[in-house]
């Protein structure tokens, strides 16, 4: 059985204290109650950055405004594989607000490798702590 390959985008937003915003997974989701940086499935014909615009606006109810790639990670889940694209973007309108999440939290990059994050993210969170 060959398993569907799912685009997914992930906005990495930090504040003006150089913090990240942290999105908490609800119980009701897959991979329930792990950490990750927010965003969801890129829909057919949607670029990563108008993916990623759209998802948090849906998710976080806030706009923000897509930068730059900062990596990219494909991972093998029991039932799919996930390519997650990591992007750097910055928040133009309103504040993240926790709709489909338990809890947001902003933490310094040093501290992100204590939160337990979806195996995905994992790489990610690398990435994102080495960013100067």
């Amino acid at each position: 059985m060959n398993k569907k390959l799912v685009e997914v985008v992930a906005a990495v937003i930090e504040n003006e204290n150089n913090e990240i915003l942290c999105a908490l997974r609800s119980p009701i989701m897959t991979l329930p109650n792990m950490w990750e940086f927010p965003g969801g499935k890129v829909e057919e014909g949607e670029s990563l950055y108008t993916a990623i615009e759209r998802e948090i606006k849906e998710e976080l109810k806030c706009s923000i405004k897509a930068i730059e790639i900062i990596g990219e990670n494909r991972h093998e889940y029991e039932k799919i594989i996930v390519n997650l694209t990591a992007i750097k973007c910055n928040l133009v309108e309103g504040e993240p607000v926790a709709d489909e999440h338990s809890k947001l939290i902003y933490l310094n990059k040093e501290n992100l490798e204590s939160l337990v994050w979806a195996p995905a993210d994992i790489p990610l969170v690398k990435k994102v702590i080495n960013i100067k």
